[in-house]
This record gives structure tokens, sequence and C-alpha cells, in this order.
């Protein structure tokens, strides 16, 4: 669920003063939540074994702050399994909160879903590749997410679910 009030961006009056166009500034990056399972080490991390199958999962979310600032959550999940079980599982919630100046209305919401969640995608990609390392696997390098696509398909799938 997203929850955008689209009129609690920076002041319309900063963007006017100083003459720029519309800005993004990354102000923190935190995760939110980690957390890996490895329930079959050691055995797992045998080598000759079959490639695992990976299910991958994406979710961005965002929300308005009382201080006129925007919190942006990416939420990363992969799923690694052979025929005899899983190999592991990890799952992060990254965020960031960002001042967004210039952009407002119907505008705002796209900036929020596509652009933020494309500034924190690296950082999260690292920490996923790091994590699964220290579990005893070859780094695990997400490839590159289409946000706007991910954004498109939810979209569609809430106008889907509102005519039904």
């Amino acid at each position: 669920m997203t929850d955008i009030d689209a009129g609690a961006g920076a002041p319309e009056t900063a963007e006017a003063a100083t003459g720029e166009g519309p800005g993004i500034r990354i102000l923190a990056q935190f995760i939110r939540d980690l957390s890996f399972e490895n329930p079959r080490a050691p055995e797992s991390l045998r080598g000759g074994a079959a490639q695992p199958q990976i299910d991958l999962g994406v979710e961005m979310n965002a929300r308005s702050r009382e201080d006129g600032f925007f919190e942006v959550d990416i939420k990363l999940s992969a799923k690694a399994a052979r025929e005899d079980g899983p190999v592991f599982v990890v799952e992060l919630l990254y965020g960031g909160v960002f001042q967004i100046s210039g952009v407002i209305g119907e505008d705002l919401e796209p900036v929020l879903l596509i652009e933020c969640p494309r500034y924190l995608f690296p950082f999260a990609r690292q920490i996923i590749a790091e994590v699964t390392s220290n579990g005893g696997y070859p780094p695990f390098l997400l490839d590159p997410i289409d946000f706007a696509g991910v954004y498109q398909a939810r979209k569609a799938q809430e106008q889907a679910a509102g005519h039904a």
C-alpha cells in the first residue's frame, strides 16, 4: 500500500526561488530488516550440486513524513532451492529518506516508486551479495531491476482489481 501525500514535498517556493528544476536528494539510507536463512548448511555448501532454482521478489513502498520528506523502501527477496529442498533464503528491506523538490501532484508517485528505488538498489544489491557470500555461497548478484516496469505492472494490477 502506498501512502503518498502529494502536498507534503519540499516547499514549492524554495524551488521557485532558486530557479532549479526537479531534484531528488538522499538524506539517509538504512537497513530496516535483513534475514538470511541457510537451513541445510553445511551439506548445501558442497560442490558439484546442481544449480539452485532462484525465485526473486521485488516490492516498493513510499510514504510521506511529518517533516516534509519521504521514506522509500525496497524489499528484495531471493529464495534458492534444489529438488531436495531449500538452499538459502535472503530478504532485505532497505530504506531511504528523500527530499523531493520541484515535483508535485501526479508526477510524485512515479518519482518515489521508480527513481528513488533506482538510487537505493545498488546498495541493497551489494548487501545481498555480501550476506550470501558470508553464508558460504558465491556472491548472489541481482540483475538490474526495471523499476518502471515493476511500477507499471503494479498499477495495471491495481486498476484490474478496481474494475473487478
